[in-house]
């Protein structure tokens, strides 16, 4: 079963909950989606451990051939 935008969101929100978040579905299939995600945590980190604390956030929701999250194009970064 697909994801929606706002389930995506309400995922990565539990774990940063300050952050700016912008989910955008790139296909319109519910499957494939970008995200972008600022957070102040992020500052010191590189972008390989930012992803990888995204990516943890969505609690297995991309595992697998069976996951209900295909395809996340994800962007992260530390505010200005």
């Amino acid at each position: 079963m697909p994801m929606q935008a706002h389930d995506i969101e309400a995922l990565i929100r539990e774990t940063f909950p300050s952050a700016k978040i912008t989910i955008t579905d790139l296909a319109g299939d519910g499957n494939h989606y970008a995200a972008e995600v600022i957070d102040d945590s992020f500052k010191g980190k590189n972008r390989v451990q930012q992803q990888r604390a995204v990516y943890a956030s969505l609690k297995g929701k991309m595992d697998g051939a069976h996951g209900e999250l295909h395809a996340l194009a994800l962007t992260t970064k530390a505010p200005d």
